[in-house]
């Protein structure tokens, strides 16, 4: 598999296996915008809830702007996902790591959505594996965590696939569609990272 992060950490772009992910650009609004308003319905059980001025242009705007600061600061990274294997890139989905933290933790939160044409393909645990590492070489952090829903089996098969392990239960740990929610946690250090990818 052949993966290329730039070396800019404000602006990364990760390329490989027929994808490619980077943040978010303002161009990026419409299809952005088309894709979650056509994956409403499959996506609303498994995310917290969205408002309609989040879908507009201008809160579209403040949300580029906001990842461009987080990620200057090395805080925090959203990302788009698109997919080569037609003639044009199309986006597919998103992915988030957030809350870095240095010092002795080394630590972030993965978080991700998959569009719903695009869902059961395979498509997430390519992009997964992709952003790894990014995040272990280039950010150089110790450890990536992650969390779903327990009868989220696509998302549970993802991060398997990429090597985290199931570290335990949170019992009311995100607010999802309105309701606090359980969620499975799973976890991956540099140490498994290395022995899996090895």
């Amino acid at each position: 598999m052949f993966s290329f992060v730039t070396s800019r950490q404000t602006t990364p772009v990760i390329v490989g296996d027929g994808l490619t992910i980077r943040c978010p650009h303002l161009t990026d609004h419409a299809e952005w915008r088309a894709l979650r308003l056509k994956s409403r319905r499959f996506l609303t059980p498994f995310e917290p809830r969205w408002g309609e001025m989040e879908l507009s242009a201008k809160g579209f705007a403040d949300r580029v702007r906001r990842n461009r600061r987080d990620a200057s600061s090395g805080t925090e990274f959203s990302l788009l996902i698109f997919d080569h294997s037609s003639r044009r890139p199309m986006m597919v989905g998103g992915m988030t790591l957030s809350n870095i933290r240095r010092r002795a933790a080394q630590n972030v939160t993965l978080g991700y959505w998959m569009a719903v044409d695009f869902a059961g393909k395979g498509i997430m645990t390519r992009a997964v594996a992709l952003i790894l590492p990014f995040v272990f070489d280039t950010l150089g952090l110790h450890r990536i965590e992650a969390a779903c829903l327990p009868d989220n089996t696509a998302s549970r098969r993802v991060l398997a696939a990429n090597g985290f392990r199931e570290i335990g239960l949170a019992e009311h740990y995100l607010q999802i569609n309105g309701e606090w929610r359980d969620h499975v946690l799973f976890a991956l250090t540099r140490e498994h990272y290395d022995g899996f990818a090895g």
